[in-house]
């Protein structure tokens, strides 16, 4: 356990570097969202580009929120689950010594 935390602390693990396997659904997802956004930012002009653009800024900030929060949630959940499990004071049987 120590030496994970030693490399957390200089910065060796890194949650939020990761790359995803090509030719995957998630892959093929963010390339038509790529292909649609290029598509519709070549087609529209004036109010309605900047509409599009904004939109899709706005998606960006939503989705980089929501990734933050349930990292988050999910690092406090399994500190919570690991806490519970080496709690055994919490039953009515106990161990014969």
């Amino acid at each position: 356990m120590r030496r994970m935390l030693e490399e957390f602390y200089y910065g060796n693990i890194n949650p939020n570097e990761r790359a995803f396997i090509r030719d995957s659904a998630y892959s093929r997802a963010v390339q038509t969202l790529s292909e649609n956004e290029e598509k519709l930012t070549e087609l529209l002009e004036g109010k309605e580009k900047k509409l599009l653009l904004d939109l899709v800024n706005a998606q960006s900030i939503v989705d980089g929120t929501t990734a933050v929060e349930s990292f988050i949630h999910g690092f406090r959940l399994g500190a919570r689950i690991a806490i519970e499990i080496m709690s055994d004071e919490d039953g009515c049987l106990r161990e014969i010594t």
